[in-house]
């Protein structure tokens, strides 16, 4: 026997399906501007391991010169991505979805528990609901990387104009690594969070566009007791 309950409200699903096109949008943009001055490497003196993005990258995702149009891409859907993501937070603390989404005290614990339960290495995992340790984490980290990411955007794209906030951000070379840090960060969480969701099936993903989702219903208890060698309670003598 199977069951359908209810897994996402309709609000957290409207904030995620547009979150999802604007943020791809945000960084494929700011890709297109960063080509304009592409100095970030990983590396020491002249060594060179990594550069962030080499002209083979590039040239095939046809990114070259295409500053402008990123630009404009970029100032138009900051503005839905802030809007989103503030009335997301205050749907959160309003509604009381913040008490399933943040981290309790055992998270960082039961979290480690879970990713080696993903790798494989570990065959149990600990009691979770809604969410587990580490999505719990990892979703209150994006929270937070969303609010970085429009601070530094706003230090790197208004200096001047937003001095203080860019001093208190280490200046405006700093302000753009931290900005550019973070959308290196949203990019591993966005391919790692649709790997996790093609991992969970489609009973997962059908939560996020229904709100529901299909479980397997719990036996009653007298069912669980019932095993091949067990005799039936029919059978069992009663005391009147």
């Amino acid at each position: 026997m199977k069951k359908i309950v209810q897994k996402h409200p309709l609000a957290i699903r409207w904030f995620h399906w547009i979150n999802f096109p604007v943020l791809a949008i945000m960084i494929w943009s700011g890709m297109l501007i960063y080509w304009a001055n592409d100095v970030y490497r990983i590396g020491w003196g002249s060594t060179t391991v990594l550069k962030f993005f080499p002209d083979s990258f590039n040239k095939a995702l046809n990114i070259p010169f295409r500053l402008a149009e990123g630009m404009s891409l970029h100032f138009v859907f900051m503005w839905l991505f802030a809007i989103n993501g503030l009335i997301y937070v205050g749907y959160l603390l309003f509604s009381g979805e913040w008490k399933l989404i943040f981290p309790n005290r055992k998270s960082l614990q039961e979290s480690w528990r879970v990713i080696l339960h993903d790798l494989h290495l570990r065959k149990g995992l600990p009691p979770q609901k809604k969410y587990n340790a580490a999505q719990r984490i990892a979703y209150t980290g994006v929270i937070f990387m969303g609010l970085g990411s429009l601070l530094t955007g706003l230090a790197i794209y208004k200096p001047v104009q937003f001095k203080t906030l860019c001093a208190m951000l280490g200046g405006y070379e700093w302000a753009r690594i931290e900005h550019f840090t973070l959308t290196i960060l949203f990019t591993l969480f966005f391919v790692v969070h649709v790997l996790q969701v093609l991992k969970a099936g489609w009973n997962n993903f059908r939560g996020m566009i229904t709100g529901f989702e299909v479980q397997p219903s719990v036996k009653p208890a007298s069912e669980q007791l019932m095993t091949d060698d067990t005799a039936p309670l029919t059978n069992t003598p009663q005391n009147i």
